[in-house]
C-alpha cells in the first residue's frame, strides 16, 4: 500500500466487542497489510470496519487489481484457533496491551498470549545472545536472569537455544515472557516443549502470528523488534559479529532501548559482537546490579506506572506489586547511567546491519550442495562447514533456513541429518 494516500488522522478506539476484535483481526490479516500500514489505516479512517470497506479502493488507487481484504472465515478460524489453545487476544490501545509497545510505529496491533498477562505490567529486560552459546555463557545469563527476577524485573526473549533458554529456565520462579516468531503454540525448537510449557503456566509466551503458524526465517527479525520493544533495556550475553542478536540490538537503539553487552574473550567469536558493541560505547554488564544501574530512572519510572494490582487469586500480580515499590526505590538510588542515546550514531552505523542480499540462484546451489552432503546419518556441522570449504557465518543462516523448511534436522552433539 502507498503510504501517501493516507491524508489525515481520525482518533480511533480499541475494540470492544467480538465483532471489532474480528474486523481488527480481518484488517492486520489483509495481503500487504503490516503493522505500519494498520496504524495508518485506522488514523485514516477511524474503525477497522471502514478501513476494510475502503481496501479494495486504496488498492485500486496503488496499481492492484482484484483485491480482496481477508475473509471473515479466516480471522474466525484464527480466533477459534485461538480460544481452543486457551490463548487470550490483546489489541493495541487496550489497558492489558504491554504499554511499552504502544507508542512503537510498528507495533502489533495483535498479540497472542499463553499465560499470565500480569508478567506485562512489570518492568522488562531482554537477554539474548547465541544459539550455540558456551557453557560459560549460559551460566552468565541465568546469573543475570535470576538477578533481574529477584530485583522485580521480568526477563524477556525468544525461547532460542542457547542464552535465550538459559535466561528463561533461570527466571521462571519470578516471571519471564518468551517471544514466538511463529504461533504462540508452536514451539520451536522442539526440544523445548517443556519449558514452553512451564512458560505457559508460570510466566507468559507472546506472538504476532496466527496459532498454529510454523516458523519461518523472514519472522525472526520482526520478532526480534517484540524482545526489544517491549524491554527498557536489552542485554546481549554472546553474540557473533554478525547475529541475530545483534539485529535486536540494532532495533533496541532504533527504538531508543538502552544496549548492554557482557564481555569476552577477544579469540571467541561467540563474544565478537557484544566486545564490539562495548567497544563503541555500549555499557558493559558484569552482574544484574550493573543493568539496574544503567537503566536508573527509567526503571523506576516503570516499576511505578506499570504496577499491577494486588490480587489475591493470582499470586504472580500480588508478588509483582509487592516488589515493584523496592524496585522503583533501588533504581532511583542507582548511580544513573545516560540513557540508550549514549551509544552515539558511529556506534549504531557501526552495528553490522549484514551482507548485501544474495542472488536466490546463488542460495538455491548452497542448499542443494548442502543437502547432497548430508544423509539420513548424522554428520558433525563441523566437518560439513569443513568440507564445503565455507566461512561459518555464510553457512550457518542457510542450515538454519534449511532447517525451518524442515528439510534438515539437528541432533545432539552438534549432528546434522537430512529428514528425506
Amino acid at each position: 500500500m502507498e503510504y501517501g494516500l493516507f491524508s489525515s488522522n481520525t482518533p480511533f478506539t480499541p475494540p470492544t466487542t467480538e465483532d471489532d476484535r474480528l474486523s481488527w483481526l480481518r484488517l492486520i490479516r489483509s495481503r500487504r497489510v503490516g503493522p505500519t500500514t494498520f496504524h495508518r489505516l485506522m488514523a485514516e479512517h477511524g474503525s477497522a470496519k471502514a478501513a476494510l470497506a475502503a481496501l479494495p479502493d486504496i488498492a485500486r488507487a496503488a496499481g492492484i487489481t482484484n483485491y480482496e481484504p481477508c475473509p471473515e472465515r479466516v480471522a474466525a478460524a484464527e480466533m477459534a484457533a485461538a480460544r481452543k489453545a486457551r490463548m487470550r487476544m490483546l489489541c493495541h490501545g487496550t489497558p492489558d496491551y504491554p504499554a511499552a509497545l504502544a507508542d512503537l510505529p510498528d507495533a502489533p496491533p495483535v498479540l497472542w498470549l499463553r499465560g499470565d498477562p500480569c508478567w506485562l505490567f512489570a518492568p522488562m529486560v531482554a537477554l539474548v545472545g547465541a544459539r550455540n552459546a558456551s557453557s560459560l555463557g549460559q551460566r552468565m545469563a541465568a546469573r543475570l536472569a535470576k538477578g533481574l527476577g529477584e530485583a522485580g524485573i521480568t526477563v524477556v526473549s525468544g525461547l532460542a537455544r542457547g542464552i535465550d533458554a538459559a535466561a528463561h529456565q533461570a527466571a521462571l520462579p519470578t516471571g519471564t515472557v518468551a517471544v514466538l516468531a511463529g504461533g504462540a503454540d508452536v514451539v520451536y525448537p522442539p526440544e523445548h516443549a517443556d519449558l514452553a510449557a512451564r512458560l505457559a503456566g508460570e510466566g507468559a509466551i507472546v506472538s504476532e502470528q496466527p496459532p498454529g503458524l510454523e516458523p519461518q526465517a523472514r519472522h525472526f527479525p520482526a520478532r526480534n523488534r517484540i524482545i526489544s520493544g517491549l524491554s527498557l533495556g536489552v542485554v546481549v550475553v554472546e553474540a557473533a559479529e554478525r547475529s541475530g542478536s545483534l539485529i535486536t540490538a540494532r532495533n533496541a537503539l532504533d527504538q531508543g532501548r538502552e544496549v548492554m553487552a557482557v564481555p569476552g574473550h577477544p579469540a571467541d567469536a561467540r563474544a565478537a559482537g557484544c566486545n564490539l558493541l562495548i567497544r563503541d560505547g555500549c555499557t558493559l554488564i558484569r552482574s544484574h546490579d550493573d543493568v539496574i544501574e544503567a537503566l536508573g530512572t527509567q526503571l523506576a519510572r516503570a516499576a511505578e506506572l506499570r504496577r499491577p494490582p494486588p490480587d489475591p487469586e493470582r499470586p504472580a500480580a500480588s508478588r509483582l506489586a509487592q516488589s515493584a515499590r523496592a524496585l522503583a526505590s533501588r533504581a532511583a538510588a542507582s548511580v544513573i547511567a545516560p540513557a540508550s542515546a549514549s551509544l552515539s550514531a558511529r556506534a549504531l552505523a557501526a552495528i553490522p546491519t549484514g551482507p548485501p542480499p544474495r542472488p536466490q540462484g546463488e542460495i538455491r546451489n548452497l542448499h542443494q550442495t548442502i543437502l547432497d552432503r548430508l544423509g539420513t546419518a548424522p554428520l558433525a556441522e563441523d566437518q560439513l562447514i569443513r568440507d564445503l570449504a565455507l566461512p561459518a557465518a555464510r553457512v550457518a543462516p542457510e542450515l538454519l533456513s534449511l532447517e525451518l523448511d524442515g528439510r534438515i534436522e539437528r541432533r545432539p552433539g552438534g549432528l546434522l541429518s537430512r529428514t528425506g
